[in-house]
C-alpha cells in the first residue's frame, strides 16, 4: 500500500484470538527529513545562549591610606654586658638562675674573698706604720730647727730631719694607695649586674678558678627597649625626608615591625638615628629606630636580640586616596590595567596608574574615579567587551 508521500506501508494481522491485532509498519524515509527529525527533538532549554558569567565587582571609593616602605631589618640590644672577672680565685658562688631578669646592683657571683681581705688588713697596717713613723720624722724635724738657735744645733741634721719627714708623707700616700688598691681587689671578689635586662646561661660554674683571662661568666642583654636597624636606598632616604618635611621630619615616622611568623607587632617605635655615611658598595645608609619590648611572660619578651624582622615605615598621618585590591590589577605588554564595568555591565579595558603598594592593596593615581566599578573576581573567565552578571 502506497500513501501520497510515496510512502510504503505493510500491514499484517495476527493473533485471531485476541480483540486487538497489532500493527507491524515498515518506513522507508528520505535522507532529506532526517535532519528535519533531528532538530525538533533538540529540547528548548538547549537551543538558548548561555547567561553572562558572574563575577565580583567593587565600586571605587577614597579610603584613608598610609604611605609606607618596607625593609629587612635586625633587631638589637642598647646595652650588652659581658661579666668578666678582674680578679684571680675560685668561684663560690652563682646568685641567679640561667635565664633570670637581673636587675642593676643585683649580687650574680662571689669568688672567694679571704685572700683579698687579708690584703686589706696589710695594707691598713702597712699605712699605720707609715703614719707613725712621719709623725716621729715630724717630731725630730721640730727639735733639729730648735738647736738651731742654740751651740748645739747643726744645719746638716735639720737637712736629714726635713729629708725624713718628706719621706714618711711620701710614705703615708704610697700606704693609702695600696690600701685603696686592695679594697678595690675585695670589692672585685662580688660580681653584680651593672644593668638590667636577661642574663644568659653562666659558662663557668662554681668551684672553678676564674681570673681576667678565663674569660666571660656570663652575658647580660639589656631588653627594654630594643633597637632595629636597617639599611635603605639612598633614594628612599631622600624621599622620605622631602615627603616628611611639611608634617615633622623623620621624626614622624612611625616604625612598624612584622615579626618572622608573619604577624605584626603590637608596638611602635621611632627613628632616632641614621648614620653619617653610606655604605658605597650598595648605595645604602643604615637608619635605626626605637622600639618598646615589654614582657609577655615573667622571663619572655617578643623581641631578641640579632632577630631578623621586616620594618616598615609609614606616615603617622593617613591621606585620602583610591585603593584596590591588588589581585584586581592584570599586567600585559600594553601595561597595568582594571576590567571596569559600562552602566549596561559590559567589562571594558580601563588602563592605570599605580601608586605606593602593599601586600594586599594598591593605590591608584590616575585611571579610576570615585564610583568607578571594577572586577577584582571571575577575571580568568571574562575578556573586555563581554556582559557580566556583577556580584559581591
Amino acid at each position: 500500500m502506497t500513501n501520497r508521500n510515496g510512502l510504503h506501508i505493510k500491514s499484517r494481522y495476527a493473533g485471531q484470538a485476541s480483540h486487538m491485532g497489532e500493527v507491524v509498519m515498515s518506513l522507508r524515509v528520505p535522507p532529506a527529513l532526517f535532519g528535519l527529525a533531528a532538530l525538533i527533538a533538540i529540547p528548548a532549554a538547549a537551543q538558548t545562549t548561555d547567561a553572562p558569567p558572574a563575577v565580583g565587582v567593587i565600586t571605587v571609593t577614597q579610603q584613608p591610606v598610609y604611605n609606607e616602605q618596607s625593609y629587612v631589618g635586625r633587631i638589637e640590644s642598647p646595652d650588652i654586658v659581658q661579666l668578666t672577672p678582674r680578679v684571680t680565685g675560685y668561684l663560690e658562688q652563682q646568685n641567679f638562675h640561667d635565664g633570670d631578669q637581673v636587675t642593676k646592683g643585683q649580687l650574680l657571683y662571689v669568688i672567694e674573698q679571704p685572700p683579698y681581705q687579708a690584703a686589706v688588713t696589710q695594707a691598713k697596717a702597712a699605712l699605720e706604720q707609715a703614719l707613725a713613723q712621719s709623725r716621729n720624722a715630724d717630731k725630730t724635724l721640730a727639735r733639729d730647727e730648735a738647736l738651731l738657735s742654740t751651740p748645739a744645733g747643726l744645719p746638716a741634721n735639720v737637712d736629714t730631719s726635713t729629708a725624713a719627714a718628706v719621706s714618711g708623707s711620701a710614705a703615708i700616700d704610697s700606704a693609702r694607695a695600696q690600701l685603696q688598691v686592695a679594697q678595690i681587689n675585695l670589692g672585685y671578689t662580688t660580681i653584680r649586674a651593672p644593668i638590667s635586662g636577661q642574663i644568659g646561661a653562666t659558662n663557668i660554674t662554681t668551684g672553678n678558678v676564674v681570673s681576667p683571662t678565663s674569660g666571660p661568666l656570663a652575658t647580660i642583654v639589656q631588653q627594654d627597649p630594643m633597637y632595629v636597624s636597617f639599611a635603605l636606598p639612598v633614594v628612599d632616604a631622600l624621599t622620605l625626608r622631602q615627603n616628611t618635611q611639611s608634617t615633622g621630619g623623620i621624626a614622624s615616622l612611625d616604625l612598624l615591625i612584622n615579626l618572622p611568623d608573619g604577624r605584626t607587632y603590637t608596638q611602635t617605635g621611632h627613628i632616632d638615628f641614621i648614620n653619617n655615611q653610606v655604605t658605597e658598595n650598595t648605595d645604602t645608609i643604615t637608619w635605626r629606630g626605637t622600639i618598646p619590648n615589654p614582657k609577655i611572660s615573667p622571663n619572655t619578651r617578643e623581641l631578641t636580640d640579632g632577630e631578623f624582622v621586616t620594618v616598615t615605615l609609614r606616615n603617622h598621618t593617613p591621606t585620602q586616596a583610591i585603593s584596590i585590591p591588588r589581585q584586581a590589577v592584570i599586567t600585559d605588554q600594553l601595561g597595568d590595567y582594571v576590567l571596569k564595568l559600562t552602566p549596561t555591565n559590559v567589562a571594558t579595558r580601563q588602563p592605570i596608574t599605580m601608586g605606593p603598594q602593599t601586600n594586599t592593596t594598591v593605590q591608584i593615581t590616575t585611571g579610576l574615579t570615585q564610583g568607578d566599578r571594577i572586577i577584582i573576581t571571575g577575571l580568568n573567565r571574562i575578556h573586555p567587551g563581554l556582559t557580566v552578571t556583577p556580584g559581591t
